[in-house]
């Protein structure tokens, strides 16, 4: 396993190598718009980040792969400012916010599709997405509501549909515009392809490469390979609260001992 303090390069020896590798970190880290700075974050049972190093850059989409309990969920809920940091920094765009509450990191320009959709049954479509409106319009960054119906003409299609009565699929769609008429300049997407049908997962995908190619900074949690590969700029590993492993995500590819050491996979 490659040492988290070289997170940035692929395994592999050479110094020559490793001091490539960290300069195109340290070059990856200067043009992030979002980056986490030796994070640390746990609960009552116990800590579960342990010096998270993490940066994503405008345009571009990583995607955060681990096993099952790594610590994938806890990082964004803490970049998200909905977990405290017990050490380390969130940067976002150059502005430290760490510590800082979730509606005033969202008003900085951070979006969240959090696992599990986390919809209002008694809601409509349109309901949610004109209460997040109203929100965004407050601090001068929303997007119009037509915009995102034509972005997604399903909901345009139920935008008087209650949402608890929305297929997975289109529960999955109204979660994401809902982040996305914040006019977030980085989004989080923890797991969105969970309990979908692979076309619909198709259709997610083809919404984040949408987000990237628009300029958004994109942070992709996600077990489905398929999807991941599908849509990834760049390939991070966690293990036991920290990164292990981060590359291209053709290097990654290629290299499928790697895949089954960290993930049990393969790629």
């Amino acid at each position: 396993m490659s040492d988290p303090g070289r997170a940035g390069a692929p395994d592999g020896g050479g110094d020559g190598a490793a001091r490539s590798a960290l300069a195109d970190r340290d070059a990856a880290s200067s043009a992030a718009l979002l980056e986490a700075r030796g994070l640390r974050a746990g609960y009552q049972q116990g800590t579960v980040l342990h010096g998270v190093d993490l940066a994503v850059s405008r345009g571009r989409v990583v995607a955060l792969l681990g096993r099952n309990g790594v610590g994938k969920t806890t990082l964004v809920m803490t970049m998200m400012g909905l977990l405290r940091p017990s050490g380390g920094s969130v940067h976002l765009g150059g502005v430290d916010l760490t510590g800082h509450r979730p509606d005033e990191i969202a008003r900085a320009g951070l979006g969240l599709v959090p696992q599990g959709r986390r919809i209002w049954p008694t809601l409509s479509v349109h309901e949610h997405l004109d209460l997040a409106h109203r929100s965004a319009r407050r601090i001068g960054r929303a997007r119009r509501i037509d915009e995102l119906y034509q972005l997604l003409p399903r909901l345009a299609e139920r935008r008087r549909q209650l949402a608890g009565l929305l297929s997975g699929g289109e529960q999955q769609m109204l979660a994401i515009a809902r982040a996305l008429i914040t006019g977030p300049s980085v989004i989080m997407l923890d797991e969105p392809s969970e309990g979908l049908a692979p076309l619909l997962v198709d259709q997610i995908g083809t919404m984040i490469k949408t987000m990237a190619a628009s300029g958004v900074a994109v942070l992709l949690v996600e077990q489905d390979l398929h999807l991941a590969f599908g849509v990834a700029d760049d390939i991070a590993v966690m293990a036991k609260g920290v990164i292990v492993h981060r590359c291209d995500t053709l290097m990654f590819r290629r290299d499928p001992a790697t895949a089954r050491r960290l993930l049990g996979i393969e790629a």
